[in-house]
């Protein structure tokens, strides 16, 4: 598990395209997140248990409600749901809510929708802050094993 100081390092190491950005309170929904910034560039960081073990999935908010069949059936996972909160704060280190972008040691599926976008905003581990960043960084800085396409 990374702190932020932990993880403003490593970004600034692998040369990444990024800001932190604090905020009063943890953003817990899109109209908490409106101050801060616009919520169609915003790219939730869930852990999903798959056959395979926990995975995370790095995807965009203007998909909507995610169809998890049809992930788990386009990656040929045999099986793929939201991983249990406890299992994911046991073996992440972080708490449901506050799931980084980067810097989890976890194989990940990543939205390509992504890329279209100049930065996007997630979490980093701390729930007062939200990373902003270029979601090549994104992309580049996780163990991507399947990608979402449209």
């Amino acid at each position: 598990m990374l702190t932020s100081e932990a993880l403003n390092q490593y970004l600034q190491e692998q040369q990444a395209d990024y800001a932190l950005i604090r905020q009063d309170a943890p953003i817990l929904s899109a109209q908490d997140a409106a101050p801060y910034y616009d919520v169609r560039y915003a790219a939730p960081t869930l852990v999903v248990q798959t056959d395979r073990g926990l995975m995370s999935l790095i995807y965009s908010a203007q998909r909507g409600r995610l169809d998890l069949d049809s992930i788990r059936t386009a990656a040929g996972l045999e099986k793929l749901k939201l991983a249990d909160r406890k299992k994911v704060e046991k073996q992440t280190g972080y708490t449901v809510g506050s799931i980084p972008l980067v810097g989890l040691e976890l194989p990940c599926i990543f939205d390509d929708r992504l890329l279209a976008f100049s930065y996007v905003y997630g979490g980093c581990g701390d729930p007062l802050t939200t990373l902003k960043i270029s979601p090549k960084d994104v992309k580049r800085l996780n163990s991507v094993v399947f990608t979402l396409t449209d």
